[in-house]
């Protein structure tokens, strides 16, 4: 009487090839990969090149969240805008990052973005933010010249080592200037307002008191206007 045995275990093929760092693609190719991996593994595609995000440390989190927390009371004080959270966005045909943050007007306000039948964002949105540690270079570099060539409109970067926070304004790239009393103020979101010094020390309610200062603000109000301006025309 014979005995079967086993079959040898063998591993699964995948039927879509690996993303590796350093690789170079399209966006399509590089979206199909992607959507391959379970839950968990984060890419980006910046300039046609892949990238994988290194495990974040905890100095980066907490500068996260403090920057988080600022977007979202600015969002909320703000019909017509949305902040995002780490969210993937399709830019164009070489790029596809996943940002920290970002804060985008809604379509149906005049908006330069929007959502598709996959729930991504497709197209620039206005703001985008980026806490850099071990990704200092690239998000000062790379990433910096692909979010002002997909349209983005102000490109905000928070250097941990360096205690620096860099604004910048597009397509000029021109730096926003702080002013004497250390806020450094939105150009194209009026009233969102950030005091460096709080940010550094993570001082959760001087950030907070400032925020509230730019919603009240009567550029803000002006502001939020022209956003309801923009809904009733598209209505």
């Amino acid at each position: 009487m014979s005995t079967l045995l086993p079959a040898p275990s063998a591993k699964p093929l995948r039927s879509v090839p690996l993303l590796v760092n350093g690789d170079r693609m399209k966006q399509p190719e590089f979206h199909r990969r992607y959507q391959s991996y379970p839950d968990g593994k984060q890419f980006e595609l910046v300039g046609g090149i892949v990238y994988v995000a290194s495990p974040l440390r905890r100095p980066h989190a907490t500068y996260h969240s403090d920057l988080n927390l600022v977007l979202g009371l600015y969002a909320a004080g703000t019909p017509g805008v949305e902040a995002g959270d780490n969210s993937t966005m399709i830019l164009g045909e070489e790029s596809e990052p996943q940002p920290d943050l970002d804060m985008r007007i809604l379509r149906e306000h005049g908006g330069q973005s929007y959502v598709n039948d996959e729930a991504y964002l497709v197209g620039a949105p206005e703001l985008v933010v980026e806490v850099a540690y071990s990704s200092r270079s690239l998000d000062m570099n790379q990433k910096r010249d692909d979010y002002r060539l997909a349209g983005v409109r102000e490109y905000l970067v928070y250097c941990i080592e360096e205690e620096e926070l860099h604004w910048f304004q597009f397509p000029a790239e021109e730096e926003l200037k702080f002013s004497r009393d250390g806020i450094c103020r939105s150009v194209f979101f009026p009233g969102l307002w950030i005091d460096r010094q709080a940010l550094i020390d993570h001082n959760g309610s001087r950030l907070i008191e400032v925020v509230q200062q730019g919603l009240a603000s009567r550029p803000h109000a002006a502001f939020v206007k022209r956003l309801a301006a923009a809904r009733r025309k598209q209505s």
